[in-house]
């Protein structure tokens, strides 16, 4: 099953190939343990919420649908995309195969006989 579907004309490698290819260029490698990158996505996932703070679920969709603040949405996830991809590129994490394997555990985790409709977590 493919999850993971290829971005514009460039497939997953691809990307991973083109963010290898930039970082290799800056000599950032000695920057990118696997702290640092998780840091890193940590902290642009909060700079995506950022944007959305103390906003009403219509004003978010407002946003959205501004092409000059869905540029900085945009921006954010992008940058998201981008430690994440480096973090499993540089410690042979297989993406698609993690997303099937978690996709697979909610499953069981959450059957939609008992969860549909429901927010509620499976230990609750």
């Amino acid at each position: 099953m493919y999850f993971i579907r290829p971005v514009g004309d460039m497939e997953f490698d691809d990307l991973n190939k083109e963010i290898r290819e930039f970082c290799e260029k800056r000599n950032w490698s000695q920057y990118h343990s696997p702290k640092d990158l998780a840091i890193g996505l940590s902290t642009e996932s909060n700079e995506l919420l950022d944007i959305f703070r103390f906003k009403s679920q219509s004003e978010q969709l407002e946003m959205i649908s501004n092409p000059d603040r869905q540029s900085e949405v945009e921006d954010e996830l992008a940058d998201v995309l981008f430690f994440l991809l480096r973090f499993a590129d540089l410690h042979d994490i297989d993406l698609e195969d993690a997303l099937e394997k978690k996709i697979e555990k909610n499953r069981e985790r959450y059957p939609k006989e008992e969860y549909e409709s429901s927010n509620r977590k499976y230990n609750e």
